[in-house]
């Protein structure tokens, strides 16, 4: 049994320093690993993303991330990706990482996602550039996110774990306003998921949303951000 721990939309700043550090040392007694949903930062400053490294450094369990839209805020999410990483963090754009977890192979693929809606209600590259531009981005981080799910099932992962910002699935965002779903996600991402295979999907982005959710191929997927599971981290099995 596979134990992981998420979370997302932590939205660290200078004035947090210490403040998810306490339950992050816990981690051991309570999951193999940490995924980290995005929106780390809240303007996505190198600055803020020290604080960030400082309380994942050095954790006894992996830590797998993906950046959120808060994480690119300030064009620095290069910074932020480099600073993470010097602190032993693991982000994920269209990627994915193999690790070995008592004898257990676990994939992990992620992207940030993106905007675009979901089936039936949901943008199309037609017409303006913008537009073909907006969607466009949605299809390569989906793409992306395709790809590496495959990579890490070729790799002979026995658990398959794509890890997103953006939803895949309207499911999690019950709660959130309507008129705002187009820009909470994209059913493009779940396509990816259903396509490749996944056993488990995990999201930030939605702060009102609902926790559980399920791709049309029977994906289970997760928003972790923090005003829905209110508490450091929620932990999932996985056989």
């Amino acid at each position: 049994m596979i134990r992981v721990a998420a979370v997302g939309d932590i939205h660290l700043g200078p004035d947090s320093q210490g403040l998810l550090r306490p339950a992050f040392e816990t981690l051991p007694h309570h999951a193999d690993l940490l995924l980290l949903a995005g929106d780390l930062t809240r303007h996505g400053t190198a600055a803020e993303a020290r604080v960030v490294a400082a309380e994942v450094a050095e954790l006894p369990v992996p830590v797998v991330a993906v950046l959120g839209n808060h994480d690119y805020q300030s064009d620095e999410q290069d910074t932020v990706t480099r600073v993470l990483v010097e602190a032993g963090v693991s982000v994920l754009e269209g990627e994915g990482v193999v690790l070995d977890l008592d004898g257990v192979k676990v994939g992990v693929a992620g992207t940030k996602g993106f905007c675009g809606g979901f089936a039936g209600r949901s943008g199309s590259e037609f017409g303006e550039p913008e537009m073909k531009s907006f969607i466009g981005y949605t299809r390569r981080c989906a793409q992306g996110l395709f790809r590496a799910l495959r990579e890490v099932t070729d790799a002979g992962c026995g658990v398959r774990i794509a890890l997103t910002h953006f939803s895949p699935v309207a499911d999690t965002l019950a709660g959130e306003p309507l008129e705002i779903y187009p820009f909470l996600g994209s059913y493009l991402l779940a396509e990816a998921m259903d396509e490749a295979g996944a056993d488990l999907a995990v999201h930030g982005h939605a702060h009102r949303g609902t926790e559980h959710g399920l791709t049309a191929g029977g994906v289970r997927v997760r928003n972790v951000a923090m005003p829905v599971i209110d508490r450091a981290f929620a932990v999932y099995h996985l056989g």
